[in-house]
């Protein structure tokens, strides 16, 4: 069995990349991971250019999935990538988690999980039965005040749930989406490479994990309606939809990416019979408190009255701000401790289950919108 630092190997995440310096860095926060190689780019030479950069071995620079995963299992046991991390657009998701999960690598992928949810379903039964752990970069459940938000609501904080709200709202395909030449260049507008849906997929099943993440509810039914702003758009841009929960709570998830102004503006609402919470992404240090009949309080994290896995989960002293590479960080340690098997909570990092889940809300809303804005079944 192996033994300290996890070997690491990425899929796409190089010189171009947004989210590959996110996954770096919150992959050595916690010291469990030693980046090793990987295919870094679809350019040979670039892929090899930036593992020089990193100073990797040149021999773990590879050209493509099959030579990675030759090259990788060719080597003894000990001294193999153990965790591989898929960085790429999302039609290669699935077809490379199957193969890595099918080769028995530990997978971190980006989301979503799969193209549809039939492929979610399926990927999820080959990881239980080659029972390698597989972690899903929600990464917004890795905020230590999300994480308080959920471990107070657990406890009751609130009292029974009656209304919750989550939206999630950025304008930066504004300069696009006006123009037809302009908006087909965009990859995310392109069912052939992003999936069914474009704001929905890729955002809105943030606010609708957030929801259940936070509350521990199971949202099971939707009733949706979508905005494509352009008969030739295929792809949605904008869209509402009401949930309901297994318990009959009622509750709203708001996406676009047609706010004009907007960068990341997440936001997420729950009110119970005794007080409510909300946490702002883009104010990420603090939640907010409010008890019926009382001032509202503000949590900030790093301060002992808040919650175990609130302050696991905090890696530097009251009053300096925490933000997304640490969110992210947080979920790679998490994601450590199952492939070493060492204890760890509930929540310390999405499931392939939370993929599932994810992409059965994404099909019930666009299939909600579809027939005049009916409800539908998750």
């Amino acid at each position: 069995m192996n033994k300290g630092k996890i070997k690491l190997g990425l899929i796409g995440g190089g010189p171009n990349s947004f989210i590959g310096p996110v996954h770096r860095i919150a992959a050595y926060m916690g010291e469990r991971y030693d980046l090793v190689g990987g295919v870094f780019d679809i350019d040979y030479e670039q892929s090899k250019a930036f593992a020089e950069k990193l100073e990797l071995d040149a021999s773990r620079a590879y050209k493509d999935l099959d030579d990675f995963i030759s090259g990788e299992l060719s080597r003894p046991a000990d001294e193999r990538i153990e965790a591989v991390s898929i960085l790429t657009p999302n039609f290669l998701h699935y077809p490379m988690a199957k193969r890595l999960v099918g080769e028995g690598f530990h997978v971190i992928c980006e989301k979503p999980i799969t193209m549809t949810a039939a492929e979610a379903v399926e990927l999820a039964e080959l990881v239980e039965q080659k029972g390698v752990v597989f972690s899903l970069t929600h990464t917004y459940t890795g905020y230590p005040m999300v994480r308080q938000m959920k471990a107070m609501i657990a406890a009751g904080a609130l009292g029974k749930i009656h209304k919750m709200d989550a939206q999630y709202y950025q304008g930066w395909i504004n300069p696009f989406i006006h123009e037809k030449d302009k908006r087909a260049g965009v990859w995310r507008l392109d069912p052939a490479k992003s999936g069914q849906s474009c704001c929905f997929g890729d955002i809105g099943v943030h606010a609708f994990n957030l929801l259940e993440y936070t509350t521990g509810l199971t949202i099971n039914k939707v009733l949706a309606d979508i905005n494509t702003l352009y008969e030739d758009n295929p792809l949605d841009v904008d869209g509402t939809a009401l949930v309901r929960t297994t318990d009959g709570v009622r509750g709203i998830v708001r996406a676009s990416q047609i706010a004009t102004g907007e960068e990341n503006n997440i936001v997420v609402t729950v009110y119970g019979d005794k007080a409510g919470l909300r946490w702002e992404q883009e104010n990420p240090t603090y939640l907010k408190f409010m008890e019926e009949g009382k001032p509202a309080q503000i949590l900030k994290p790093g301060n002992p009255y808040l919650s175990e896995f609130s302050l696991e989960s905090t890696k530097i002293a009251p009053g300096h701000p925490e933000g997304l590479f640490d969110a992210m960080g947080n979920i790679y340690s998490g994601t450590a401790q199952a492939i070493r098997k060492e204890s760890y909570r509930d929540g310390a990092f999405p499931t392939v289950q939370d993929g599932v889940r994810g992409m059965n809300f994404i099909e019930a809303v666009l299939e909600s919108s579809k027939n005049g804005q009916v409800w539908v079944s998750i």
